[in-house]
């Protein structure tokens, strides 16, 4: 799951980012408004974080103007305004939840995946392809009943490839997916992570796998 941070307190940041990577998103930090106009305008995201007082302008404002324009992610509001009238306002205004400073960090995600879950959203706790089963609340994946540990880039393919199942993701989708705009990436990397998730799968016995499309890109599907 990609997700746009937008926050100006550095250390703040980091230490959320350090928190949201192990529960799988893939975070984008980003620290003024100018900034998040061009990664929503760049990029697709499945959820957004924003604190409200940016060095260039208020959060708030910027969250109105792309609700406008049709976004449609959750927005999980950041701030250090405390007063009631300053949180109806942020959730009248377009926010999904907000959160007050300081909070704690492990709530942030519990909250974070609680708006996933919500009615609508396609990001469901419990995934199942064949004999393979994805809890992605804790992060568990099962082959036939037997745990399957992955690393945490394996468990972001998996998942991807998981919701897209029997769909063709392009190199380009499934990079933008796993990885933040601040890795730096390999030519051949998401090809070896491919080819070391297709062998877990296929080592724990998994009746389904990850076919190349030459040209194309890749699909999961039934092992023939």
């Amino acid at each position: 799951m990609r997700l746009l941070l937008v926050e100006d307190e550095i250390e703040l940041a980091e230490s959320l980012a350090a928190a949201l990577k192990p529960a799988g998103f893939v975070v984008d930090h980003v620290a003024t408004i100018a900034d998040a106009e061009a990664a929503l305008g760049a990029g697709l995201y499945d959820i957004a974080v924003l604190d409200l007082m940016l060095p260039d302008g208020d959060g708030l404002e910027l969250l109105k103007r792309y609700r406008a324009k049709g976004l449609a992610i959750p927005v999980l509001i950041l701030s250090a305004r405390d007063n009631p009238a300053d949180r109806v306002r942020g959730l009248e205004e377009g926010g999904d939840d907000y959160v007050v400073k300081p909070f704690h960090l492990g709530e942030v995600v519990a909250r974070l995946r609680a708006l996933l879950r919500r009615p609508g959203r396609t990001h469901g706790i419990h995934l199942s392809v064949g004999n393979v089963d994805f809890n992605t609340t804790d992060l568990r994946v099962m082959v036939a009943d037997i745990p399957l540990p992955l690393s945490r880039r394996e468990l972001g393919l998996l998942e991807l490839f998981m919701r897209r199942n029997g769909r063709v993701l392009t190199k380009e989708v499934i990079e933008h997916a796993i990885y933040s705009f601040n890795d730096d990436i390999d030519s051949n990397a998401l090809e070896v992570l491919i080819h070391r998730l297709r062998r877990k799968l296929a080592g724990a016995g998994a009746n389904v796998g990850i076919h190349t499309l030459r040209g194309i890109g890749y699909l999961m599907d039934d092992v023939r």
